[in-house]
């Protein structure tokens, strides 16, 4: 069954996603995030930026096979091309609307920032998971301590 984590509340959503993207990257992990061509050529950008000792390997799903095969983190916009890598351990959806399917996914992550709008796609989407059924738990950003 699919486990879906909803982290609310990130005050700088892509600089937390970032952060998290570090984080499980430095767990030995492997991530698949889901997101329209400019966020993930944003976070591309920001992913560059952090110091080195916290550098992440990280490609589009576009770019070469062998790139692909040894980065930790792959930005795709197609859940069906991303879903077809199959040695991912998480996903994370930056889309307002929850991915198609989810035959073979164990852990989804969904980073929600504070603005209204992010919030309302967020409640649409924890419906959706709901009614199929899936474990959800919920981490509130606001008492959370800065990395």
């Amino acid at each position: 069954m699919t486990q879906v984590d909803f982290h609310f509340n990130a005050p700088d959503k892509l600089p937390y996603v970032c952060r998290f993207l570090r984080k499980v990257s430095g767990q030995g992990r492997r991530v698949g995030v889901l997101a329209d061509q400019d966020t993930s050529h944003l976070l591309n950008q920001l992913l560059w930026n952090l110091n080195a000792s916290d550098f992440v390997t990280h490609c589009l799903l576009a770019d070469s096979p062998s790139l692909v095969e040894h980065s930790s983190v792959i930005f795709a916009s197609n859940w069906d091309d991303l879903t077809a890598l199959q040695q991912l351990d998480v996903f994370l959806n930056l889309n307002d609307l929850p991915p198609p399917n989810f035959d073979g996914i164990e852990r989804l992550i969904e980073v929600v920032g504070p603005e209204e709008r992010d919030k309302t796609s967020a409640r649409q989407r924890w419906k959706h998971y709901s009614q199929l059924g899936f474990q959800i738990n919920r981490y509130d950003l606001t008492s959370a301590k800065p990395n």
